[in-house]
């Protein structure tokens, strides 16, 4: 797959970000976080049952003396919004960091475990940006006080399916602790998602790349549609041939009935 000119740090084109992730695991704060601690983008860790972010918002500021520009999305799963109207809200990013973003941040918050909905969050990523996304985004985990005396290592490894999740983005992985104004924490994801970049060819996440994902799952679409209409079909012939059985039998049952009826009349006359 062919990439776009390299990207360096320093260059004129500023490092686009994109943040995704459930609504109230800190996903906004961390935007701010990354922004120098202004709140730039409103956030509510505790509304777990809407997004505050209804549409997609772009802040571009001056980090350390680099331009980084900031894209925070609608919460995934936000029962405010149809499934459709959320994932063509989170689709619509894609045009505020053109020519693309350099990195997918899927934000987790950090908790007692990884749950389900937190793993429905990762494939409904892969599933809306397509596998090749994977290789452009790393996992931010916020609430990084939580993990008190455990270590993000013993937290990852501790459960399967965040393994798998580590995996799918090539075991890239960073920490944010958003109550805490530390700008070292910021450095280091710049210094990752540089790295990223790097082995990425300098390269970023394409609307070329988002139309194949798109093409993969209208084709993947087309397919349960085929398959549920050849399965319906066959069901319809089984019941088809299962009415004609059934028809037969009682006809036989008739006949039977019949012909014991007429015996019995022979032998009377």
């Amino acid at each position: 797959m062919s990439y776009s000119e390299p990207f360096f740090p320093g260059a004129k084109d500023p490092l686009r970000l994109v943040l995704v992730g459930l609504q109230g695991v800190g996903k906004s704060a961390a935007g701010n976080t990354i922004l120098g601690g202004r709140e730039e983008f409103e956030s509510d860790v505790s509304s777990t049952s809407s997004s505050v972010t209804e549409t997609c918002q772009k802040i571009t500021r001056d980090i350390n003396g680099r331009r980084v520009a900031v894209i925070d999305t609608p919460g995934l799963f936000d029962t405010s919004f149809t499934p459709e109207a959320t994932v063509n809200r989170i689709k619509d990013c894609i045009s505020l960091a053109a020519p693309g973003p350099h990195a997918f941040l899927v934000v987790v918050q950090i908790g007692s475990r990884f749950t389900q909905e937190d793993c429905q969050v990762v494939e409904l990523f892969l599933k809306i940006f397509g596998e090749d996304a994977g290789r452009h985004a790393l996992v931010l985990f916020t609430h990084g006080d939580k993990l008190r005396d455990k270590s993000i290592h013993e937290f990852l490894c501790h459960n399967e399916d965040l393994v798998r999740v580590y995996n799918k983005f090539k075991r890239r992985y960073h920490v944010f602790n958003n109550d805490v104004q530390d700008s070292t924490q910021v450095d280091q994801l710049l210094e990752k998602i540089d790295q990223m970049v790097s082995d990425n060819g300098g390269g970023y996440y394409t609307n070329k790349m988002l139309q194949m994902a798109e093409q993969a799952i209208e084709e993947e679409k087309q397919r349960i549609l085929k398959e549920n209409k050849e399965q319906n079909q066959r069901q319809r012939e089984a019941l088809r041939q299962e009415a004609n059985y059934e028809g037969l039998e009682r006809t036989h049952k008739i006949l039977r009935s019949e012909g014991m009826g007429f015996m019995e009349e022979v032998k009377i006359n």
